[in-house]
């Protein structure tokens, strides 16, 4: 049996902790003064610190150490988290990734940022000591490493009493008591002794059940509950805890007693050398005579853990069995269907509902939120509103929408260029927006929907808009298009997908190279799925991408056409209609649904069919978007379990499928792609319009 790379785990537990904390300050830069913010952005660091140190990457520790205490000083309101301090802080962040994933290079550069680090944080100190100077016992901490001092003369040094156990499954998730008691002693002189009183006869034993408890006598001049809390801050739900003072005890010189049996390999308590007592954040004494409540036990029949750590290429290997499982299923129904035993029906029957069951659970472990991908261009946005110098409002909705994870992982970069290509080229400068009586902050918008059978992800934005004119001379220019050549106004705002095309008037560093919006239609196409286009002149674009939840599985509609078995997915059909007699198919393609006129496609003349017409033909109504169109077929076979194969390379210009499937009896059913057929179906729509206003 083969174990995880213990250092690939770090890797992979960190970079959640790398955007946990790059979200945490691109929060703060918004709302300096939340705590909650400040506290979560701490953890991250103290978290990827720990770590580091633990699995070696002693460079990421030391750094992190030093970013850490300079934080700190945020999270004892010593100083305030400026916009300086969060720009310097994601750049330390960035350093940070870069130790991580190149831990045997040499990286420059983390001095200077710490140093930069360092400035920013004594620069933005002085005003914060002199608001605080005539508070009485205020806090100012001159030096990071030294203890702070205080206005008024320090409080005596008094001893208080700290008893914890840890859960029970500390040690399973790698929890060492030795660091956590080298935190404790680090705060000031201590007297630290076991609690042996729970540990059970040697043959019940379970190492990996933390037995021991410790009682800890601590001598400091600050109430210690805070800096207690930080020592046990992911341990302090679930394990028992007290803190109480000990009024008029004797300096910790000596062991204190413990009220616990005395064993003979109970181990010796052990006085810790004094040290300098660290500044902790000042809280309210409790009452001498109360003691302060231990923590509740955890509940033993509470789950462990609430998620897991799966490789995706286990999903993708589960998903393909899963499919191939499918497959045999629907050959066993046809086989049942054909005969006349009633048991294998019955077992037919059962099998059909547990795969379809097993399909939906797969599915659904390969669904993710999008809002994981959304929150990546935080910092994007960030990041071009400084080298732009644009004042920009990100704004993101349907985070909840799901998505199959391999659609999510190859969709970053198609929106990492719409939303450049927005901010570059969508949003003007802040003169010409005040110019043209807008505000000053332009506005992104980045949002996703469910639209039937697809997700629909836009980009938006409320700039200039594209310029019509510019894009057609552009083309010209290229060679993409003649002078004479006539377009409507989706096929020419399209132009900005061709490879090479670009309006920008010089290269930079963000565009003008013309290989951006290239990539992205490039990459919806292999995911099949569809753009479109929509901009007003003054007010702004919109960039739709149009995608299917899923490229596994889904459910199907089984039709003929001919002598040809198709599928078309269920989710974009609506319903199902019967041709009405007398419509021979000349003049215009149009049916009456209730009320709206629908454009219908014969796929026997889409598919060239010469075999004889079905006399009583039936019309899938399917929609994509906005748009709908009925399809006419010879007959609807029924409904069935899709296992999605894509299609060479060689029928990729192919536009009306978007791949096969495997059906029972071996044979093989094309899937119609039901967005380019609705497309089409709509130039009817379109020509009609243009037929009406020329009569």
């Amino acid at each position: 049996m083969s174990f995880p790379d213990p250092t690939e785990t770090f890797r992979q537990e960190a970079r959640e902790l790398l955007e946990q904390l790059e979200q945490g300050l691109l929060d703060l830069e918004q709302n300096p003064a939340n705590d909650d913010l400040i506290n979560s952005t701490f953890r991250a660091l103290h978290t990827i610190k720990g770590s580091g140190a633990m699995f070696g990457f002693t460079a990421v520790a030391n750094f992190v150490h030093e970013f850490e205490t300079a934080f700190d000083q945020v999270r004892k309101g010593q100083t305030v988290a400026t916009p300086a301090l969060i720009e310097v802080a994601l750049d330390a962040k960035d350093h940070i990734h870069k130790l991580i994933e190149q831990p045997d290079t040499k990286l420059a550069g983390g001095d200077a940022i710490l140093e930069a680090l360092r400035a920013v944080i004594d620069g933005t100190n002085a005003p914060v000591e002199a608001a605080v100077a005539p508070a009485e016992s205020a806090v100012i901490a001159l030096d990071l490493d030294e203890p702070a001092v205080t206005e008024t003369a320090a409080a005596a040094p008094s001893t208080w009493r700290i008893r914890f156990r840890l859960p029970s499954d500390a040690l399973v998730y790698g929890t060492n008591p030795l660091l956590l008691l080298k935190e404790i002693t680090d705060l000031g002189p201590c007297v630290v002794t076991a609690l042996t009183d729970t540990i059970p006869n040697l043959e019940t034993i379970d190492p990996e059940v933390p037995y021991l408890g410790w009682q800890i006598d601590l001598t400091m001049a600050e109430d210690p509950h805070a800096a207690i809390d930080d020592v046990f801050m992911f341990l302090r739900d679930g394990m028992e805890l007290s803190i109480v003072p000990l009024t008029g005890a004797e300096p910790a010189a000596e062991p204190v007693a413990v009220a616990a049996p005395v064993v003979e390999t109970a181990p010796t308590p052990v006085a810790a050398a004094p040290k300098p007592a660290k500044a902790a954040k000042a809280k309210p004494a409790p009452a001498p005579a109360a003691e302060a409540p231990s923590a509740p036990p955890v509940d033993a029949k509470a789950p462990a853990a609430s998620s897991m750590r799966v490789d995706a290429e286990r999903l993708d290997e589960l998903m393909d069995r899963v499919g191939e499982l499918v497959i045999a299923q629907a050959r066993l129904t046809q086989i049942a269907a054909s005969s006349s035993d009633g048991n294998l029906k019955t077992i037919a029957e059962e099998l059909e509902r547990l795969s379809s069951g097993l399909r939906d659970t797969t599915m659904g472990i390969r669904m993710v939120p999008i809002g994981t991908l959304f929150s990546r261009f935080r910092r994007l946005i960030h990041d071009l509103s400084r080298d732009l110098d644009k004042d920009i409002e990100f704004i993101t909705t349907g985070e909840d929408t799901e998505l199959d994870k391999t659609m999510i992982e190859r969709l970053a970069d198609p929106l990492v260029h719409l939303i450049r290509n927005s901010v570059d080229h969508g949003l003007e400068s802040v003169e010409k927006r005040l110019a043209a009586g807008k505000t000053p902050k332009g506005t992104v918008r980045l949002s996703a929907v469910y639209a039937g059978a697809e997700v629909a992800i836009s980009v938006s934005d409320d700039g200039a808009g594209l310029n019509a004119e510019r894009i057609r001379a552009k083309a010209e220019e290229n060679g993409i298009i003649t002078p004479e050549q006539k377009l409507t106004d989706q096929e020419l705002n399209h132009l900005i997908f061709a490879p090479g095309f670009s309006t920008a008037k010089e290269v930079t560093s963000l565009s003008g190279r013309g290989v951006g919006m290239d990539v992205v239609k490039r990459t919806i196409d292999g995911l099949r799925g569809s753009i479109d286009v929509t901009t007003k002149a003054g007010e702004g674009s919109t960039m739709t991408l149009r995608l299917p939840l899923t490229l596994a599985i889904i459910d199907g509609m089984l039709v003929r056409v001919g002598n040809g078995r198709f599928t078309i997915p269920l989710s974009a059909v609506e319903e199902c209609v019967e041709l009405p007699e007398g419509i021979d198919g000349k003049g215009r393609n149009f049916l009456d649904i209730r009320g709206a006129l629908v454009p219908f496609l014969r796929l026997r003349e889409v598919f060239n069919t010469t075999t004889p017409a079905e006399p009583h033909q039936k019309v899938v109504i399917v929609s994509s978007g906005e748009g709908r169109v009925g399809l006419v077929v010879d007959q609807i076979i029924g409904n069935n379990q899709t296992v999605i194969k894509q299609l060479s390379k060689l029928h990729s210009p192919i536009k009306s499928f978007s791949g096969a499937t495997i059906l029972g009896d071996g044979t093989v059913a094309l899937i119609l792609d039901t967005a380019h057929l609705v497309a089409h179906g709509q130039t009817y729509v379109d020509r009609n319009k243009s037929e009406g206003k020329a009569a």
